[in-house]
C-alpha cells in the first residue's frame, strides 16, 4: 500500500496541471486499476512506465492496454533466448515502453511480437534476431520512405496502412519491432545538420553480445551496426546544441529532451546528448585537410517531365586514372544520403557514369563538400 501511495503520488502532480478535475478523478481511477491488477512479477515494471509517462497519456490510457503492453513484453523477456542478458533498466526504458516519441498510441505489441518473433526464427542471440528483423522488416510490412508521407511522426499502423514513413515514421516501425522481441531499441537523431539542409532520425540498439549502444537504420547498412552513410554528417554535430546536437530517446526524465523538427516547443520526451559517441565514431570519415567531399546522387528524368532519384554505378576520374568508384542512392533513400567520395581541393575531375555521360568538376582550394547532381535524359 504504502508504494501505491507513492505511485499515485507522483502521478497525480502532473494530472492537477494536466486535466479538469473531473476527467483527472476519471484517469486515476485507469492508473490505479493497472496497477491493482498487474501481477506482482511484473509490478516493478509497471511502476517504472507509470512513473515516467507523459503528462498527456496519463489522462487517456486505458488500464487494459497498460496492461496488456506490460504483460507481453514480460513475455517477451521470457520466451526469447537473450531476454534474460537484458539489464533490468534497459528493459524497463528501452523494451517496456509502448512509445518513443509522440506517435499514436497503438496496440502493436500482439502484432508484431507474433510476426517477428517468426521473422528471428531459430535464433539463439539478439544479434541474430536483429540482422534478420532488419534485413526483412521492409519486406514483411511493405513499408518505404516517401517524403510524400502524410506526418514525420506517424503511427506504426498508420505507417503500415499507407504504405509509406518519413524517417521518424520508419525509426518508429523499427524500434517496435525490435522491442516486441525484446531487444532494446530507442531512437536518435539531429534537428539540423550542420553541413547540409534537414534533419534526420535513425535507431539505437542495446545487444548483450557488444554491452553498449550502436546505431542502425530501418534500411540497415551492408557492413552492419555503426555504419552507413549518415556517421560523417553526425560527426559534425556540435555537443549540448538542440539544434545541432545528436541526441538518443528515453522514457525515463533526464536534463534534456529530444528535439522532435515537427514540433520544436514541444519537450515532453525525454533526451540524452549522444553528441561526442558519433564525433568518435565518426571522425575517422571526415574529409582531412586539403580533401572534398562530393555529395553525389542522380535523377532521371522521365516522359513526364518529372525527376526521380536512380541508383546508378558512376566513377570519379582524371581523364583516364580511376579515383574511386560507387553506387548513387535509390529513390527510397533519405534525400540526405549521397554517395560520398573524398578527392583533393584545387584538382579537375570527371564524374562520370559508364557509356553516357560525365560532368567536370574542380573543387575550389577550402572547399570542403561539393553537392554533384547527375540529371539523366530518359
Amino acid at each position: 500500500m504504502r508504494q501505491l501511495l507513492l505511485l499515485l503520488s507522483v502521478l497525480i502532480s502532473p494530472l492537477l496541471c494536466a486535466a479538469p478535475f473531473e476527467r483527472e478523478g476519471k484517469h486515476i481511477v485507469e492508473l490505479k486499476k493497472a496497477w491493482d491488477l498487474c501481477p506482482e512479477e511484473q509490478r516493478k515494471g509497471m511502476e517504472f512506465l507509470l512513473t515516467h509517462m507523459p503528462a498527456k497519456d496519463a489522462t487517456t490510457l486505458k488500464a487494459e492496454f497498460l496492461l496488456e503492453n506490460v504483460r507481453l513484453a514480460y513475455q517477451a523477456r521470457n520466451e526469447m533466448p537473450w531476454g534474460k542478458d537484458i539489464p533490468e533498466e534497459i528493459f524497463f526504458n528501452d523494451v517496456l515502453p509502448y512509445a518513443v516519441l509522440d506517435e499514436s498510441r497503438d496496440n502493436w505489441r500482439v502484432e508484431f511480437f507474433q510476426r517477428f518473433k517468426k521473422i528471428a526464427g531459430d535464433a539463439t542471440t539478439a544479434a541474430q534476431a536483429l540482422e534478420r528483423i532488419n534485413a526483412a522488416i521492409e519486406g514483411e510490412l511493405g513499408v518505404k520512405y516517401n517524403p510524400k508521407r502524410r506526418a514525420p511522426n506517424q503511427g506504426p499502423f498508420e505507417s503500415i496502412q499507407l504504405k509509406m514513413a518519413s524517417c521518424t515514421g520508419l525509426s518508429i516501425l523499427l524500434a517496435d519491432a525490435l522491442r516486441s522481441v525484446c531487444i532494446p531499441c530507442r531512437i536518435a537523431g539531429t534537428a539540423m545538420w550542420t553541413t547540409i539542409e534537414g534533419n534526420h532520425t535513425w535507431n539505437e540498439v542495446w545487444l548483450p553480445e557488444h554491452q553498449k549502444w550502436m546505431f542502425t537504420e530501418y534500411n540497415p547498412d551492408k557492413k552492419g551496426l555503426d555504419h552507413g552513410w549518415l556517421i560523417g554528417y553526425a560527426a559534425r554535430g556540435i555537443p549540448e546544441s538542440v539544434a545541432h546536437g545528436i541526441f538518443s530517446t528515453s522514457w525515463k526524465k533526464s536534463t534534456h529532451h529530444f528535439p522532435m523538427v515537427w514540433n520544436m516547443k514541444d519537450t515532453s520526451v525525454p533526451g540524452i546528448d549522444v553528441t561526442q559517441r558519433y564525433i568518435d565514431l565518426g571522425s575517422k570519415d571526415l574529409a582531412k585537410p586539403g580533401e572534398c567531399e562530393l555529395r553525389i546522387d542522380a535523377w532521371q528524368l522521365g516522359d513526364d517531365g518529372k525527376s526521380t532519384r536512380k541508383a546508378i554505378e558512376i566513377e570519379v576520374r582524371q581523364q583516364d586514372v580511376l579515383i574511386a568508384k560507387g553506387t548513387t542512392p535509390t529513390a527510397t533513400a533519405d534525400l540526405n544520403h549521397f554517395l560520398t567520395i573524398r578527392v583533393s581541393q584545387g584538382m579537375r575531375y570527371q564524374v562520370v557514369v559508364p557509356g553516357k555521360t560525365f560532368v567536370a568538376i574542380a573543387p575550389k582550394d577550402k572547399e570542403e563538400h561539393l553537392r554533384v547532381k547527375l540529371e539523366l535524359k530518359p
